[in-house]
This record gives C-alpha cells, sequence and structure tokens, in this order.
C-alpha cells in the first residue's frame, strides 16, 4: 500500500424538521494529517467517470456499472494519494460526505480484521455517489461493497436526499451498521465510533445481516442490556477525552445549550434536538469553532493549559467545509446546494453552488500545488494564517465580513431561485449564477485580507515611534 493519508474530519446532519427552511443537511469539515493539501470543486460528468476503477493507495480494484450520474466532487489536487473526492451532490440531488474517520477496539479486530487491499475513503465516493437514487440507496450500495471488498479502515458516512439522512458506520475489515437520523434531530459527529442506543428490527435501522449474532458469538457486547454500538465497536480512551468528546460537547452546547453536559463525558448522545431550527450559518459557525466563550478556546484568555487541553473543532488542518442542502421548497432543478469553503475556517465563508452543472468556476477549479492568491484554496488559507498572527485584532474585520459576504450570497441564490422560470437553459443559468457567486466570494475574499494587511501593517513589531 501507498502511505495511508489519515483524516481527522467533524460532521454535522440536521434533519428536514431541524433545519430552518425544511432542508436535509449533511456537513463535514474535510481535515487531512497536514496544514496544506489543495482541494478543488469539480463536476464529474458520466463520460469522465471510470468503468472499471482501481485505487491508488489499496490497489483495490472495482468494475463499475454502467449509467453513472453527474455528480459534484471536491478533489485533492495533488494525486499523489488518489483522487479522494469527499463529498458531492448527484444529478437527481442525492447527498453523500465521506468520510468521518472513527474508532475501533481490539475486540472488534480479533473478530474481523481490517482488510489492507479493501476500499477506503480515496474511494467510496466515486463508487457509490454516482450510483444511487436515495440516501437510503446509498447505504445499500456501500454495505454490499465493504462485504465483498473489505476496508482497511474505519469510516463514518453520510447520505441524505430530500427527505432523510442515514448515517453508516463500518465495523471491522467487512461489517458496518447505519441509522436513519430523525427528521427533528441533529447530530455532531467527531472521530470516534458514534452510533449509539440501536435497534436491529426497527425501520430506520440496516446492518450487516450477521452484525447481531457476531455480537453475541464474540462477547462483545459489555452492557447488560440492549445494544449501544459505540460500546461494542467503538472506543472510550482517554485520546477520545481530549480529541473527540469535547468537539460533539460544544456542538451540543450551541444547538442545545440548556443541556449540561461534561467535555470529557464519553457518553454525549448521538441523536440531539436543537432549541430552535438551524440554519446553514449555525452549522458553519460550528464547523468553524475553537469553544468560544470557553476557557478552552486557542484564541481565549483560558490559560496556556486549558486552551491547549481540547482539539478544536476549527483547525488549521481543514482543508474544507462543505455543507451539502437539499431542499424541498424549490423546484427539482435547484434543490441540491453544495455550500464550501476552503482552508482553515477562522476567516473563510461557504458559498451556496448550484449542484446542476456541467462545471465549476475557474477559482474554485483550478487549484494546484502552487501558491496562488488568484484561486480560493490559497487565498483562504492565507487569510487565516494572517489572521491567526493576531485574532482579537482582526476577528471584527472577519465578523463584517461574514455578515455582509453570506448577505451577498444569500441574495444572489434569491434571485436566482426566483428567476428560473425564465430560463430554458437551467444548467447553463445555474452555471451562470455559479460563476457570479464565485466573483463575488474571490472579491470579498481578496478585500477582507486587503484590510487587514492594511490595518494590521501599523501593528508591526517593527516600528520606531520617531520619523525622519
Amino acid at each position: 500500500m501507498n502511505k495511508r493519508i489519515k483524516g481527522s474530519c467533524t460532521t454535522i446532519l440536521v434533519g428536514k424538521k431541524a433545519s430552518i427552511d425544511g432542508s436535509t443537511i449533511i456537513s463535514r469539515n474535510d481535515d487531512g494529517h497536514e496544514a496544506l493539501d489543495p482541494e478543488r470543486l469539480v463536476v464529474v460528468n458520466p463520460a469522465d467517470q471510470p468503468k472499471h476503477y482501481q485505487s491508488v493507495i489499496s490497489k483495490v480494484k472495482v468494475d463499475l456499472p454502467d449509467n453513472p450520474m453527474r455528480y459534484t466532487s471536491i478533489p485533492n489536487s495533488i494525486l499523489t494519494n488518489g483522487t479522494w473526492p469527499a463529498a458531492g451532490i448527484n444529478s437527481e440531488n442525492i447527498a453523500m460526505s465521506a468520510t468521518e474517520t472513527i474508532t475501533t477496539n481490539s475486540r472488534v479486530l480479533g473478530m474481523d480484521p481490517l482488510v489492507a487491499g479493501g476500499i477506503g475513503e480515496e474511494d467510496l465516493v466515486t463508487l457509490v455517489l454516482p450510483y444511487i437514487h436515495s440516501a437510503k440507496e446509498g447505504v445499500e450500495r456501500l454495505g454490499a461493497l465493504l462485504e465483498q471488498y473489505g476496508t482497511y479502515e474505519p469510516n463514518g458516512i453520510a447520505f441524505s436526499d430530500n427527505d432523510s439522512i442515514w448515517w453508516l458506520e463500518t465495523i471491522g475489515g467487512h461489517h458496518w451498521a447505519a441509522k436513519r437520523i430523525p427528521d427533528d434531530a441533529y447530530v455532531v459527529a467527531p472521530n470516534r465510533m458514534n452510533i449509539d442506543d440501536f435497534d436491529f428490527d426497527a425501520d430506520d435501522t440496516m446492518a450487516s445481516a450477521d452484525l447481531q449474532s457476531i455480537i453475541d458469538q464474540y462477547h462483545l457486547n459489555p452492557d447488560f442490556d440492549g445494544y449501544n454500538l459505540r460500546h461494542i465497536f467503538g472506543s472510550a480512551s482517554i485520546k477520545d477525552t481530549v480529541y473527540n468528546n469535547p468537539r460533539a460537547w460544544f456542538g451540543q452546547k450551541y444547538f442545545t445549550p440548556d443541556v449540561d453536559q461534561d467535555p470529557m463525558e464519553q457518553d454525549l448522545p448521538f441523536i440531539c434536538h436543537a432549541n430552535r431550527k438551524i440554519s446553514i450559518e449555525d452549522v458553519k459557525f460550528v464547523l468553524s469553532s475553537h469553544f468560544e466563550n470557553t476557557k478552552y478556546d486557542v484564541y481565549g484568555s483560558g490559560s496556556e493549559a486549558d486552551k491547549t487541553l481540547f482539539r478544536p473543532i476549527g483547525i488549521n488542518r481543514n482543508h474544507d467545509v462543505h455543507i451539502l442542502q437539499i431542499r424541498n421548497n424549490v423546484p427539482a432543478e435547484i434543490a441540491g446546494i453544495h455550500w464550501l469553503a476552503f482552508g482553515a475556517n477562522t476567516f473563510n465563508t461557504v458559498v451556496p453552488f448550484y449542484a446542476n452543472v456541467n462545471d465549476t468556476p475557474a477559482c474554485y477549479k483550478n487549484a494546484t500545488g502552487t501558491f496562488d492568491l488568484n484561486n480560493m484554496y490559497w487565498l483562504s488559507c492565507t487569510t487565516a494564517l494572517l489572521g491567526d498572527t493576531d485574532y482579537d485584532f482582526y476577528v471584527d474585520m472577519r465578523n463584517s465580513f461574514e455578515l455582509e459576504a453570506m448577505g451577498a450570497y444569500h441574495l444572489i441564490q434569491n434571485n436566482t431561485d426566483a428567476d428560473l422560470a425564465n430560463h430554458t437553459d437551467v444548467t447553463a443559468y445555474l452555471e451562470a449564477a455559479n460563476n457570479q457567486l464565485a466573483d463575488e466570494s474571490l472579491k470579498r475574499q481578496t478585500k477582507l485580507l486587503g484590510d487587514m494587511v492594511i490595518a494590521g501593517s501599523e501593528q508591526m513589531k517593527l516600528r520606531y515611534n520617531l520619523n525622519d
């Protein structure tokens, strides 16, 4: 195998009755092992989808079905370790985000070892998204692939359509379990096994056929009653208490502030209910967060020990944040929205790109390994880096930028939605709207960086009070 590149992401799921506009939302920070790893927004048209797929990392070969659908994708720019498409929405408005790296335990690995030549995060979107017509069908296809080829890593994968959200977690080399997220609920999922209480006979669960029997056969259940999959197949390690659990805690604290929980708690709930309807802005805030208004804030006033104790959600290793929204109050042609931002999330904004297109804007599509401020990936990374040097000084600029930019994007989207009926070539119309959104985003992000440079120049340590 090539060197395995590990992700360390955070996922948020929002059911249609929990969102502010009745849409389903699946979202994730695509975090990597390195601080920089350029990514792009592209569309994979059917002619570009491989018929005979081979993984770069594991070398697994998979023959793919005929008649793939078009889909959006966020691949790596540098393909040394494969494409890593991360997430997308296909032409039938089915969304997929893959993957959230999760945990396992030695008892599971002794029962069903990981498969070095199996499928993994590099492959899953390519193997599944172009061929599925519902979120549930995504679970079924991925489950069959896991059983046939196995996997070399434990992962969580989200699927959505306009009606439902399903969350699948891999178990060992060939097993899996999935749960439909209640319509009125949300989920914050860090890098651990997340599914807790599980009813094998319920209509809202699916699993590999022998999963329940192997729990008993291999004595995997530590509980006296019921099946808690996190207890059975996951971990409750010291690392979880500082790396994973605090992220779930902060997200749940934001969406459900009246619930009092400990950030190190191993049994934070999987399914949660907010005290209000959840917006795109809410999701973006949590996926950019660093324990604001707590002593654990990296940029806060707590002790150095507190500020470095927990792993924040927003981190320098954010490569993209995607929020995949399938709307219910608009025509199907404009229902799929692929919200996207690049780089560390502290100084960027998500942009609502329409998914029903054949191509994407150049400044979001053409990132390479060469630094280029005309490209959104590099521009966003640069802004975040400068902001990190003096967060308190720059944060008000960031707040004004984010408020005004999101307002401008919503206005373009609202106008585009309203004028849809006057256009016969819908794809071309939406591509033009996406280009307008990208131009607006590039202009505003560039202005933010410029404003920060101008203001920050007055704060440099390399100065003297007397002039010539």
